[in-house]
């Protein structure tokens, strides 16, 4: 039998992916759609006319639409309180991330989980890339030998033009890092095996869009792995608008080994390595990743099984974003 999924909030356009995914899965059947927002509702009629909104009010939908699982695409300080209602009313909850904006709510979402047996799943797609997957292979075959070090950049366009207002209204974003760096929080663990054992620094600041009180576009950090690797990464929205998404530092990775070195990133279908004992980099064509999604995984999680990405690792990874962004909120004190 289908279970039954309702979408709760339009208003960052990751959701459309799920909306779809969810539209042409045979376990899934939508059941409803709300927009409180709206100027959102109206723009989504427009742009997506497949997407019928059947409530204007989150709390009216969920005593009203008989379902199993809330899927929430809101801005992003409200998405907490909505999993939070969601899961009191005993239904799975899947977010786009981020999940939440505050470590509170994170502990009633976890307390709740926990009591009910219910399930959260989070669109944390990174590790479904063809070179990202073939990666990790690499790494955990040992070809690199001892993984010592990663940096890595998560840059993106800022598109302000484009992107939603509500990013640049204060209380309504909850901090680029717990935006954006949570696909490297979960993608660094699964590639190499190896755990955060600390948050060492981090820090957040106007660097581009310098007219706007409400955000902060920079953002960086240093964090050391529970086997020694020490890890550098950079999310800041530092890509020129004109070049969109087309460019190398949208996720490239570097991972040093004692035995050598790989590159990679979102944009270029291939990993470089530098191995050691060999005079010339070699080129590495990825084969297509094959593994389930992050909404498989979800739903394989609500069926009983073990899949890797889990409830657990999404309010682990959750955690962790959230913690690094206070971290750096408090260094800018």
């Amino acid at each position: 039998m289908k279970k039954k999924i309702v979408f709760a909030g339009f208003r960052h356009g990751h959701i459309l992916g799920l909306y779809d995914a969810a539209a042409s899965s045979p376990k899934l059947e939508i059941a409803g759609a709300c927009e409180e927002d709206a100027q959102t509702a109206e723009n989504l009629k427009k742009s997506n006319p497949n997407i019928a909104i059947t409530n204007t009010s989150f709390d009216a939908m969920l005593a009203g639409t008989p379902c199993d699982i809330v899927a929430i695409g809101d801005y992003y300080a409200k998405r907490g309180s909505l999993a939070i209602r969601a899961l009191r009313a005993g239904k799975h909850v899947v977010a786009d991330k981020p999940l939440c904006t505050s470590l509170e709510e994170l502990a009633a979402i976890e307390q709740l989980a926990a009591a009910s047996g219910l399930k959260v799943g989070c669109m944390l797609d990174l590790r479904t890339g063809d070179t990202f997957a073939a990666a990790r292979e690499i790494v955990r075959s040992g070809r690199l030998g001892k993984i010592t070090q990663i940096q890595f950049g998560g840059q993106h366009p800022l598109l302000r033009a484009t992107r939603p207002g509500w990013y640049f209204e204060p209380g309504k974003h909850g901090g680029t890092i717990n935006d954006i760096a949570i696909h490297a929080i979960d993608y660094i663990p699964w590639l190499t095996g190896a755990e955060f054992k600390s948050f060492l620094a981090a820090r957040t600041w106007k660097a581009f869009d310098t007219d706007n009180d409400g955000f902060n576009d920079a953002a960086q950090f240093m964090l050391e792995m529970d086997n020694g690797c020490g890890v550098l990464g950079d999310v800041s929205y530092a890509v020129p608008d004109s070049l969109g998404y087309r460019n190398p530092q949208y996720w490239r990775f570097t991972v040093w080994g004692t035995k050598g070195i790989i590159e990679f990133n979102c944009i270029e279908k291939k990993i470089t390595a530098y191995i050691n004992g060999e005079k010339e980099p070699q080129t590495i064509l990825p084969a297509p990743y094959a593994g389930p999604n992050y909404l498989d995984s979800f739903l394989s999680d609500i069926d009983g099984a073990a899949p890797e990405l889990n409830t657990a690792v999404v309010l682990k990874r959750t955690r962790q974003a959230l913690e690094l962004q206070k971290l750096a909120d408090s260094a800018a004190c």
